[in-house]
């Protein structure tokens, strides 16, 4: 989509909500006086479902969200459990539902198996969304609600709920995507350099670096509720070939690149920016969506790839030489590489066979490939393309992935193909030097000798 047409559907969408929302002004809000202002929170929530006004219940969610925000964090945990509890469904009701439908099937009955079936709150959180900026109130809500749900899993249900709306009120239908750039408000680029999840942005110099080059892009998902604030953003580098490096993709003294002879785009950093979105994707789209708009303004551009982080390399590696495992062991017990360590230095080469084998064949109990970066990408359908040595040699590059990064190579011929293999078999696509990494050992020297004592 061509970024004027985005703006000017940002700009329908953002007035179409703004009007929906706006409260109706007329003799009064009757019905609002039926409950008092100071009454407990789940007692105005529980008026909330039953008020039949449009505009008092349109006061009456904007008074229990502005309550919930100003309560300490055990009243809000309090305000959840009695959401998540007080309007469950009723199973009496269920039941006569059931048995009708069993008597004389039908949509009909089904229907009405649906409706009673549907618990309350989900009617309760609806009508929430509908008071001015609901929708980013409901989404800290849930972020609360994530803090609490491992100590208290009597919110589960809730949580099953927001889900359930959030995905349909952030459907890719109302994502609009924005070009971010140095023009860009200084509200948005403060909220930039805030989010920013994988390389830390220190200063607005370091933020320039990224945003004024010609050979930069940073692109971001918004939503018309949420106004200015992104939801995801993606920062991109236009290069003559892949990296394997991310000081040099950030250096600011580095030359710049005329976009028009680049080859290769480089996704460099996503940032997830709401945590009372987490769970719900916006990736794949954004990354597809900045593909078919870069390979549009630059017809040169041959590779899409990314230079990604491996988060939890280091800790799987404790974990594994905890558990016994001799390979981590001996990897750990070589310390922390370092530029000295040649091609052919066998430290380096059991190092980075760790690396493939965490990134390709270590599962979770679900099957799951283990690193959280490795699931995105290949469950967008990318292929493992290679693994780098020493590309992040910063303090939280060592300590997370003793310095490994790896490419992640987005081919638009097979994204769909490698999608489904995983999404359907946990087959992951990856590149024969990838698969040469895992081989058995051939080499004499690859036997690691470890340091005396």
């Amino acid at each position: 989509m061509p970024l004027d047409r985005s703006r000017l559907a940002r700009d329908i969408l953002e007035s179409l909500f703004q009007r929906w929302r706006r409260p109706v002004v007329g003799k009064g809000a009757p019905g609002v006086a039926a409950v008092p202002a100071d009454a407990p929170l789940i007692d105005r929530a529980a008026a909330l479902l039953e008020e039949r006004s449009q505009s008092s219940g349109v006061h009456l969610a904007a008074g229990i969200l502005a309550d919930y925000a100003a309560c300490d964090d055990a009243g809000r945990h309090a305000f959840l459990r009695a959401l998540a509890t007080r309007f469950a469904p009723d199973p009496q009701a269920i039941r006569a539902a059931l048995d009708a439908h069993d008597a004389d099937p039908g949509p009909a009955r089904l229907s009405a198996v649906t409706r009673a079936a549907e618990a309350p709150r989900q009617e309760v959180l609806r009508r929430l969304n509908q008071a001015p900026a609901g929708t980013a109130a409901l989404v800290a809500m849930r972020a609360d609600l994530l803090r609490h749900l491992p100590q208290d899993p009597m919110l589960a249900p809730l949580e099953d709920d927001l889900v359930h709306l959030l995905r349909s009120w952030f459907n890719r239908g109302f994502l609009v995507l924005r070009r971010i750039d140095w023009s860009s408000p200084a509200d948005l680029l403060e909220r930039i350099i805030r989010y920013e999840a994988v390389h830390s942005i220190a200063t607005w110099d370091d933020l320039r670096a990224r945003l004024l080059p010609a050979d930069r892009r940073c692109y971001g998902f918004f939503h018309p509720a949420l106004g200015d604030e992104p939801l995801i953003f993606v920062e991109v580098a236009l290069c003559a070939q892949v990296p394997d490096s991310i000081g040099a993709l950030l250096g600011q003294d580095r030359a710049v690149l005329d976009p028009q002879a680049a080859r290769v785009a480089v996704f460099y950093s996503i940032s997830n920016c709401q945590a009372g979105l987490a769970g719900i994707s916006f990736g794949q789209f954004l990354i597809k969506q900045v593909v078919e708009d870069l390979g549009a303004e630059f017809p040169g551009l041959e590779s899409y790839v990314t230079l990604s982080p491996i988060p939890g390399f280091a800790r799987w590696l404790r974990d594994a030489a905890a558990k016994g495992d001799a390979a981590a062991g001996q990897a750990l017990a070589q310390g922390a590489p370092d530029a000295g360590w040649a091609g052919d230095d066998p430290r380096r080469h059991a190092l980075m066979r760790l690396g493939a084998r965490y990134l390709l064949a270590e599962r979770d109990g679900r099957g799951r490939l283990r690193d959280p970066v490795a699931r995105f990408h290949v469950g967008n359908g990318a292929r493992v393309e290679r693994l780098c040595w020493l590309a992040d040699t910063s303090p939280r590059g060592m300590k997370q992935s003793l310095g490994l990064m790896v490419n992640y190579l987005y081919d638009l011929a097979s994204v769909e193909a490698n999608h489904n293999a995983y999404a359907r078999h946990r087959v992951v696509n990856a590149s024969g030097a990838m698969h040469a990494l895992l081989a058995p050992e051939r080499h004499t020297h690859a036997k690691l000798v470890l340091p005396a004592a």
